[in-house]
């Protein structure tokens, strides 16, 4: 189950990054919500919030080892975990490998989603598998923090 999610997880991402090539590339921006919520293209070349501009080969490396590294803790302590943390992992590992996809067959991440809070902070651009990536992130923190990873 938990690698299904994470196989629709990245589906779902790729989806919704093709429909973003071809209706807002060259589209410009389409407001959904005045001064709120707006599609727009962008190709995030750097990591998290456009943060290290241009240094690919240091996401590839470090999504590698995160994908990786959740498979084999998830084969070594399936029946341990209990459904939430696989869950949250089954999120987070669907969310690296979409954006890992857009790094190497494009060289960057497909970002389209932005937000605009209290019309003065322009929140920067994202996209699905960002999403499951930082509601993940907060899950399996609260679920370590509160102890309640395993049965």
């Amino acid at each position: 189950m938990v690698f299904i999610l994470s196989a629709a997880i990245v589906i779902l991402d790729q989806i919704t990054k093709i429909w973003a090539i071809n209706n807002l590339k060259n589209a410009g921006t389409i407001t959904i919500i005045p001064n709120f919520f707006r599609l727009v293209y962008v190709e995030n070349f750097g990591a998290a919030f456009g943060i290290l501009q241009n240094k690919r080969w240091i996401f590839i490396v470090i999504s590698v080892t995160v994908i990786i590294g959740i498979v084999f803790f998830l084969l070594r302590h399936y029946n341990k975990l209990n459904i939430f943390v696989k869950i949250a992992l089954a999120m987070l590992l669907g969310g690296a490998i979409g954006n890992f996809i857009d790094r190497i067959r494009l060289g960057y991440v497909i970002d389209f989603l932005s937000f605009r809070l209290f019309n003065a902070y322009e929140f920067p651009v994202f996209n699905v598998a960002d999403i499951f990536i930082v509601i993940s992130t907060f899950a399996i923190l609260i679920l370590v923090m509160l102890n309640k990873h395993e049965f």
